[in-house]
C-alpha cells in the first residue's frame, strides 16, 4: 500500500537502511554510496528511479561538504568532473542503444578492473597525464550515465597514489557530486525525473547524513594501510556483485 509520494512501506524501508549502510561506507572510504545502494534499491524500485534517486542524495550530501570539497580537491577533478558533464548524456544514450546483458557485461569488467588496480603499487603523488586523467573522466561520465556509477574509474586513480587521504577524499566526493548533477539534469532533459523521487531523498537524507559522519568518525581513527584494505575490499564486493548479476 502507498504511503509516501507514491512509494510502499516496504520500499521505504528498504531505502532507509540501504541508505544508512551505503553512506558509512562513503564516510569511511569517501566512495561507495552509488556502488552499493544502486544494487539495493533496485530490489524495491525500478532501476531508473533507483539510480536517480542515488544520484538526488549524492547531489545533497556533496552539497553539504562542498565548501571543504572545494578546498581540498586536487585539480585534476575539475577536470575529471567537466568531462563527466559532458559524457553523462552519452552514456545515457549508449544505454538505450544495447541490451541489459551487454551493460552488465561492460559494468562488471570495469569493476573489475578498479579492483585489479587498487592492488597494484602505489604511484607517487604527482597526477598522471592528460591522457590518463582524460581517460578517467570520459570512462566516469559513461559509468555515471550507464548505471549511476561514476566511481569504479575514479577511485584508483587517485586511492592508489600516495596522496593524503583529505585529497582522496575530497577529489572522489567532489568528481561524485558533479556525477551527480550531470545525472539529474540528463535525466530532467529526458523527461524521466519524477518530482516524488526528490521528496523520497529529501525524506531519506538525515539517514545518509548520520551514516557518513559515522563513517568520518571510524576512518579518523584507522591507520592508512587499513583504509586502503577497506577500500580495496568494497571494490572487490563491488566486482563480485556485477557479475553475480551477470550470470
Amino acid at each position: 500500500m502507498e504511503i509516501f509520494a507514491g512509494f510502499t512501506a516496504v520500499q521505504i524501508a528498504v531505502a532507509l537502511v540501504a541508505a544508512l549502510g551505503s553512506a558509512f561506507i562513503r564516510g569511511l572510504t569517501g566512495f561507495g554510496m552509488a556502488i552499493l545502494l544502486v544494487p539495493v534499491l533496485a530490489l524495491a524500485l525500478p532501476p531508473v528511479e533507483a539510480v536517480l534517486l542515488t544520484n538526488a542524495l549524492a547531489l545533497m550530501i556533496g552539497a553539504t561538504e562542498i565548501r571543504s570539497l572545494v578546498r581540498d580537491a586536487e585539480r585534476s577533478a575539475w577536470v575529471i568532473g567537466a568531462l563527466v558533464v559532458v559524457t553523462t548524456p552519452i552514456g545515457l544514450y549508449a544505454l538505450s542503444l544495447t541490451g541489459k546483458d551487454a551493460a552488465r557485461l561492460v559494468i562488471a569488467l570495469i569493476a573489475l578492473s578498479a579492483f585489479v588496480a587498487i592492488l597494484l603499487p602505489k604511484r607517487g603523488e604527482g597526477a598522471p597525464g592528460r591522457l590518463a586523467t582524460g581517460g578517467v573522466g570520459v570512462l566516469s561520465g559513461l559509468m555515471t550515465g550507464y548505471a549511476g556509477m561514476p566511481g569504479p574509474p575514479v577511485v584508483p586513480f587517485y586511492a592508489g597514489r600516495t596522496l593524503p587521504r583529505s585529497i582522496i577524499k575530497a577529489s572522489m566526493q567532489l568528481i561524485f557530486t558533479i556525477a551527480a548533477s550531470a545525472g539529474l539534469a540528463s535525466a530532467l532533459w529526458l523527461g524521466i525525473l519524477r518530482w516524488q523521487l526528490l521528496v523520497f531523498a529529501l525524506v531519506m537524507l538525515p539517514m545518509v547524513i548520520a551514516g557518513n559522519r559515522l563513517g568520518a568518525r571510524v576512518s579518523g581513527r584507522v591507520s592508512d594501510p587499513a583504509w586502503r584494505i577497506t577500500v580495496g575490499l568494497v571494490l572487490g564486493g563491488a566486482a563480485l556483485a556485477a557479475f553475480v548479476r551477470l550470470v
